[in-house]
């Protein structure tokens, strides 16, 4: 069976290129938020396997994002994907758990994959 992803980022150039990246994959696009504040909201109704989350965007960001997530939801699959590759970004990403990969933007489709499929293990051991 499929996976289902929830794509969260502001940008809809990388919500499209992210829902083409997993055309002919495992995993399907149940939903696609534009903020933090969207995709609480919108986890809670579609309770997606895999949430792909940026970090900057208006409102919560990403990392604030995925904290609340992971607060009520600690079971979700995340994988934070974005462009700010400093060490502070990577540490708070670490920060968030141990099992939450970071795939640097611009996406390239193996490392995207392998990180999909990475979660998508995680979540099948729980």
């Amino acid at each position: 069976m499929k996976k289902r992803i929830m794509i969260v980022d502001d940008s809809i150039v990388t919500r499209n290129e992210i829902e083409q990246l997993l055309t002919g994959t495992n995993f399907d696009v149940s939903c696609q938020c534009r903020s933090g504040e969207e995709a609480l909201e919108t986890f809670e109704r579609e309770k997606p396997d895999i949430v792909t989350m940026d970090i900057i965007m208006p409102g919560i960001d990403g990392i604030e994002a995925s904290k609340r997530l992971l607060e009520h939801y600690p079971e979700a699959g995340i994988i934070i994907i974005s462009s700010l590759a400093y060490d502070k970004t990577l540490q708070m990403v670490q920060e968030l758990g141990p099992s939450i990969p970071f795939v640097f933007k611009p996406i390239k489709k193996s490392y995207f994959i392998e990180a999909l499929v990475k979660v998508s293990d995680t979540l099948s051991k729980q």
